[in-house]
């Protein structure tokens, strides 16, 4: 299974968001540390979800990086995040 299906599974079913896009950055990374040419290393994950009301950002990151431990370990080597509770600027 794909890295990005993966990563769209466990944070929809660890964090029921309201909205979730996950793009695999991969390519603009080409040569970077991390980087491999089959891609899926590097993404950027944007979540809208209940679950971060009242949370600081750095408790919605742990939130985030704990649903997605195993993927962290094993290919995905950077993962950016944008996280918002509904209604928040951004969300």
């Amino acid at each position: 299974m794909e890295y990005a299906t993966r990563i769209r599974e466990k944070l929809t079913a660890g964090l029921a968001p309201d909205r979730l896009e996950v793009v695999d950055d991969s390519a603009r990374h080409a040569g970077h540390a991390g980087a491999d040419a089959a891609g899926e290393t590097h993404f950027h994950v944007t979540v809208v979800s209940a679950a971060f009301t009242g949370k600081s950002r750095v408790e919605r990151q742990r939130m985030v990086y704990g649903l997605l431990a195993d993927e962290l370990r094993e290919r995905v080597h950077a993962l950016g995040l944008t996280t918002h509770a509904p209604g928040e600027a951004g969300a």
